[in-house]
């Protein structure tokens, strides 16, 4: 799954890498190395202008909400529960069929967190003597230090409560979409630690490398299909994964040294 991730790159840097058309400087947001369920995130899409002749879709950078709300939902309740989408079924649910169809976004990202039960804290989980086991928690980010482009959805949602002139009236929500976790060996791995992705978690963002960004941006796709092929795994090794400091656990804990690479687990030996 993805729970939490960090992203640190600025819009400019974001522009250049993905090729942005249009971004307002407004809508710039602080880098961030504890993004959460319901923060707002960046998100690449292409989508034709408002009120311009030109029909054409654009390459924008957009500030998004992490939390998807179908379009025809009655409130906006339900978007914390909806941050991820499993790639094996998105073209069927009903909550991200319709944005699967024509609604898809890149999500920029530096990498995700996922946590690890220690062996030892295992054991006594199984043996009943603990009953909340820590955990120590892992970054997972690409190995060559490029952006992590996670494949996502997005949808808009309409406040019937409020005027259309309002500046809350329209939602504008996200998800990451998930997939099963490699298992073939990661690039770089700790000594002391997990040396595959499914040794991890079961599941993992779907990273879309660039030479699917067209394809899967292209709202003019919409082929079930065609698009369904766009969700195989990346090539595997491209990633790495290590330990760090518990604090990224609090959510209100944010800065680069969430980032700091472990010598070792702080709760001991994993594996």
């Amino acid at each position: 799954m993805c729970g939490r991730y960090a992203a640190s790159r600025r819009p400019e840097d974001l522009a250049g890498i993905f090729e942005i058309e249009k971004w307002e400087p407004e809508e710039a947001l602080e880098p961030d190395y504890n993004v959460a369920p319901t923060k707002e995130v960046y998100a690449v899409l292409d989508r034709a202008l408002k009120d311009v002749a030109d029909p054409r879709p654009v390459r924008q950078l957009r500030k998004l909400k992490w939390g998807l709300v179908p379009s025809w939902s009655k409130t906006p309740e339900g978007g914390a529960r909806m941050i991820n989408a499993r790639a094996e079924t998105v073209h069927e649910k009903p909550s991200y069929r319709r944005a699967f169809s024509s609604r898809r976004c890149v999500l920029p990202a530096d990498g995700y967190y996922e946590w690890v039960t220690g062996k030892q804290e295992r054991d006594l989980e199984v043996e009943g003597k603990k009953k909340r086991p820590r955990k120590q928690p892992y970054f997972v980010t690409p190995a060559d230090g490029s952006v992590f482009a996670m494949a996502g959805l997005y949808e808009f949602w309409r406040d019937k409560t409020l005027p259309d002139d309002h500046p809350q009236a329209w939602w504008v929500t996200c998800s990451v979409i998930t997939t099963e976790a490699e298992t073939s060996p990661l690039a770089v791995s700790p000594a002391d630690g997990p040396h595959t992705l499914a040794e991890i978690h079961p599941r993992m963002p779907l990273m879309l490398t660039p030479d699917r960004w067209d394809a899967w941006l292209d709202p003019a796709r919409t082929d079930v299909g065609e698009l369904r092929e766009l969700l195989a795994p990346p090539p595997p090794g491209l990633m790495r994964a290590y330990p760090v400091p518990t604090a990224v656990s609090n959510v209100r804990n944010n800065g680069p040294e969430l980032l700091t690479e472990l010598a070792a687990p702080e709760e001991g030996t994993l594996f």
